[in-house]
This record gives C-alpha cells, sequence and structure tokens, in this order.
C-alpha cells in the first residue's frame, strides 16, 4: 500500500508505488473495507411472525414437556426470552419456573359422579349445575357466566395475555382453550382481539424484536440475538436505534439524543433562524447579520470577529487569512449571563450539527451520480474493471457525516450542566473537552477531502487519473475508519466510562449500520 499522510496540503505517495492497473486489481485484498460476517439482526415479516413464535413455543414445548398454552405463559413471562428461560429452569427447577409464571397443570378432574351434581359460584353466590361451570387447571371452579364477564373486563383492560384466575391470592393463568370456548359462545368478536393480543405479544412483549419504526409502515419487525443497544437497518431501508426505536444517533446516548431533539424542536423557530442567518458577537453575544461578501464582520460594539468560524479577530486580513483568527472550537465567556450563555453555546453546537446534516442531505444525491459515472467507464473500456472503491468510499463518507453531525449534539451534553453537572471538575472537563474536540477535527478535515474527491467526475478523467483517484478514496477511507474507532474508543473509555450515571451508545463497527438478514423462518438458539 502506499504512504499516506494527511495533512491540509493534499496527499502525499510513495514515489516506488507502482499504478498500474493490473497491480491495483491483483491487490483487491489490501484495500477491501467491506467483510463479510454473519448478521446478528434479522428481519421478521408478517408471513414469518407466526412461524417464528411456533419454533420458539416448539423449543420449550419439547424441552419441558408441556403444552403450547402453558410455554406460552412461560414465555410471555419471560418476555419470549428462551435462554432466559432455560436458565431459570436449569437454576431453580421446574416447580420455580411454573410457580413463578403462573402456570398450573391440570390436576383436578372432575369425577364421573359429580356430572350432575350442583355447585355454588363463590363469585355470584348461585347453585349451578357443573355442567355450566368451569374448573381452571389450578382447581378453582366458578360458573361460565362469572368466568366469560371476568374475561371481557381483563380483554378490554389490555390484560389478555396474561388472564389469571378470579380466586383470591391465586395466580394462575387461565386456559387458553377455555377462554376462547367461553368467549365464542356469546362474544366472538373478544376471541377475535384475544387471538390478536396472544399473537402480537410475541413482538410487543419481547425485548429483542421490535416492529420498524418507518412511516409509512413497512410491517417487518426486527430481531436482534445480541444486545439490545444495537443500530439496524431494516429491509426496506430505515435504519434506526433498536433501544429507543428513534433514528440511529451513536455516539450519542438514547437519553442524550432524546433531549436534543426536543430541544431542537422546542427551541427551532427562533433558534433556526437566528442560526441560519446570523452569527453570536464573541464580545457582546448579540445576533450579527451579514451584510457583504467579506468574512471579516464587526458588531455594533465594536467587536470584529470571523463570519466562517465565530472567533474574536482583529481588523487586520489579507484575502486568505485574518489576524487573530482561530477557529472551531466553542470557548465560554464567564462573564456572559447565564440566558446568553446557554443561547449561545446551543447556537454553536446546533450550527455545527445542522451543517453536517445538511451535507449528508446533499452528499446522499452523490450515489446516483456515481453509478452513472461507473456505468459510463464500464462502457468506454476502462482498464480498471472494479469500482468497489467509489461505493465503498460513499458508504463510509455517509456514515462519517452522520457521526460528525451527532457528535456535536453528544458534546452539547457531554460537556455542560445538563446531565453530569458536577460529575468533572472544571479542569478535568476542559482537558477531555479538548481531547475530544481535537478528534472531532481531525475527522471533520478528512470527511470533508473525501467528499470533494468523491465529487469528482471520474469518468471523464485518464485512467492513470482515476487510478490516483483510487487511491486516495481507499486511504481516506482507512484514516476515517481508524479516527471514527477511536473517537468511539474516546467517548466509551475516557468520558463516559469515567461517569457515576450509565450511558451507553451503540459500538461503532467499521461496515456501518448493520442491515437485518432476511428470513422466512427464524432459529432459535436456545
Amino acid at each position: 500500500m502506499v504512504d499516506y499522510v494527511s495533512s491540509d496540503d493534499g496527499y502525499q505517495y510513495s514515489d516506488d508505488q507502482d499504478f498500474s492497473a493490473d497491480a491495483y486489481e491483483s491487490d483487491e485484498t489490501d484495500y477491501q473495507l467491506v467483510t463479510t460476517k454473519a448478521s446478528s439482526t434479522m428481519v421478521v415479516t408478517k408471513e414469518s411472525l407466526l412461524d417464528a413464535q411456533r419454533e420458539d413455543l416448539r423449543s420449550v414445548m419439547d424441552m419441558l414437556s408441556v403444552k403450547e398454552q402453558h410455554a406460552r405463559i412461560l414465555l410471555i413471562y419471560h418476555r419470549w426470552d428462551v435462554e432466559k428461560l432455560f436458565a431459570v429452569y436449569a437454576d431453580n427447577g421446574v416447580a420455580h419456573l411454573f410457580a413463578e409464571a403462573g402456570v398450573a397443570l391440570d390436576k383436578h378432574h372432575h369425577s364421573n359422579s359429580l356430572v350432575h351434581a350442583l355447585i355454588m359460584c363463590e363469585i355470584c353466590i348461585e347453585d349451578i349445575p357443573s355442567d355450566e361451570a368451569t374448573r381452571m387447571d389450578c382447581g378453582h371452579c366458578f360458573c361460565n357466566t362469572c368466568w366469560t364477564s371476568h374475561f371481557v373486563v381483563k380483554i378490554n383492560e389490555g390484560q389478555s395475555k396474561r388472564i389469571r384466575c378470579m380466586a383470591h391470592k391465586c395466580y394462575s393463568v387461565c386456559d387458553e382453550a377455555v377462554v376462547r370456548t367461553l368467549l365464542g359462545r356469546k362474544h366472538p368478536d373478544m376471541v377475535e382481539k384475544y387471538e390478536r393480543f396472544l399473537f402480537e405479544s410475541y413482538i410487543e412483549d419481547n425485548k429483542r424484536i421490535k416492529w420498524c419504526p418507518s412511516i409509512p409502515n413497512c410491517g417487518n419487525a426486527i430481531r436482534v440475538e445480541d444486545d439490545e443497544l444495537h443500530e439496524v437497518e431494516c429491509a426496506c431501508g430505515l435504519q434506526f436505534c433498536f433501544s429507543c426505536l428513534s433514528e440511529a444517533h451513536s455516539p450519542c446516548s438514547c437519553l442524550m439524543w432524546e433531549l436534543w431533539a426536543k430541544k431542537c424542536q422546542d427551541e427551532s423557530e427562533t433558534v433556526n433562524w437566528i442560526t441560519g442567518n446570523t452569527k453570536p458577537c464573541p464580545k457582546c453575544h448579540k445576533p450579527v447579520e451579514k451584510s457583504g461578501g467579506c468574512n471579516l464582520v464587526s458588531c455594533i460594539c465594536g467587536q470584529a470577529f470571523c463570519w466562517v468560524c465565530g472567533g474574536a479577530t482583529g481588523r487586520n486580513h489579507t484575502w486568505s487569512s485574518i489576524a487573530g483568527h482561530s477557529c472551531g472550537r466553542y470557548k465560554e465567556e464567564k462573564s456572559a449571563e447565564r440566558a446568553k450563555r446557554d443561547l449561545s453555546r446551543y447556537m454553536h453546537y446546533h450550527s455545527r450539527y445542522k451543517a453536517h446534516t445538511d451535507s449528508f442531505k446533499l452528499e446522499s444525491k452523490l450515489e446516483e451520480t456515481i453509478q452513472k459515472r461507473i456505468d459510463i467507464s464500464e462502457e468506454k473500456g476502462s482498464k480498471l474493471r472494479d469500482y468497489s472503491w467509489v461505493t465503498n468510499g460513499l458508504s463510509k463518507l455517509f456514515r462519517s457525516r452522520r457521526i460528525l453531525s451527532y457528535s456535536y449534539a453528544f458534546a452539547f451534553y457531554m460537556f455542560g450542566d445538563e446531565l453530569f453537572k458536577g460529575e468533572m471538575q472544571e479542569t478535568q472537563r476542559e482537558i477531555k473537552q479538548n481531547l475530544f474536540e481535537d478528534q472531532q477535527q481531525q475527522l471533520e478535515a478528512n470527511v470533508e477531502k473525501i467528499s470533494k474527491i468523491l465529487a469528482e467526475p471520474f469518468d471523464i478523467f485518464p485512467d492513470d487519473k482515476i487510478l490516483e483517484i483510487r487511491m486516495q478514496i481507499i486511504n481516506l477511507s482507512t484514516v476515517i475508519d481508524k479516527l471514527c474507532q477511536k473517537m468511539y474508543d474516546c467517548i466509551e473509555n475516557d468520558l463516559l466510562g469515567c461517569l457515576q450515571k450509565t450511558h451507553d451508545i451503540a459500538l461503532y463497527k467499521s461496515n456501518g449500520i448493520e442491515r437485518a438478514s432476511e428470513h422466512s423462518v427464524l432459529s432459535n438458539k436456545g
């Protein structure tokens, strides 16, 4: 591979590098960024939901030698976690497992001599023929009218997945078949509702399976096989956080993203206009609107500053630089009023968050353009036969651009007082903030470089120029990948890892957000 140096001046390569097309074609494994790995997430379609549910039920039925209704009660209680259910069984035994979940095996059979006897229902206190009463597996017997009324009430209250016996201090769950039979006589609509709740419990009560939050809804569910803290991509193309079902937002924790999204929404009308049309004066913090083309602007208080970064400057400047210019970092003014300081701080992070979000939207249009350029290059008979380096580079750009965008929301809460007040001393916070911003700026610089190179019309270039662009994109993709991993390691170990409050984030993956594999039937790992 070539020697690559990240610098503001461009790219440097070793002189002895062979830039022939054949050399690159034979060295494919040196730069391939995407590796094949079994997916730990699966798409469960509407058609395969019932099969997936039955498979988990069957595994419990076979292991414990129980009926389907008892297996369902156990799985609902353990939130459809087969491995956890088997672990409880191994540690505590079957008696504890059943009692805890409310499973009562049928040990109370009717005697033939009592078929026509009268019994008293302890709910309505009336004597009724025994054939108009029902005894549950737990042994408690009440009239069918009272049972039916009980079922209707519980279903309407949303408790249909675990309808318990009516007897005082009895925690056994009622037999599904009895519920269906008694409801079917007078309330067939309730049977349908009851069946739907039981079916949907496989999603609603299963911590490893959730509906895709796409709008309009695609009807798919996603199942994760390991950590619930996951960012996934559904077959419909939507990328989202499996934990909170909002858009994929790492390196923000779910709480950080929830607060940030709400803050942006609440303050959007005022702040978005201010952010888009003005910059705060670094001295008096009043918003300043630029009326000319020069990036050296002056506030009415007399302070000169750079329009690009907002840093205070002197008035001396040339076409390429401004004296006293500093860029990219937020510095709190201790003497500013709290309200002005908070607004200034929010605008700093929001403007950069929005800038990268807007860049991502614009760069998303590159995908179609690049595919057209690849088609043109292949048609004109270029020596370069493989263009995966372009698509891989584009994927790396998309992923890193989103990470940059969310990193500003992360920094807003990480180094502010909203979540971690008193968790760090001021000097410690400043050191950590400088460390994070250094990494943020390195990533930012390389992302802008690869964005610029990917926009090049390589389809009109000669082969030697394409090979040069190819190597630049490959090297930049590698550098960006390492910088992203370094930032995530810093966040996890040096920032969040030192706090008392737990804030977990989804792990960084070089190949991007994992696309769920499509299977018609799920295989059970239990």
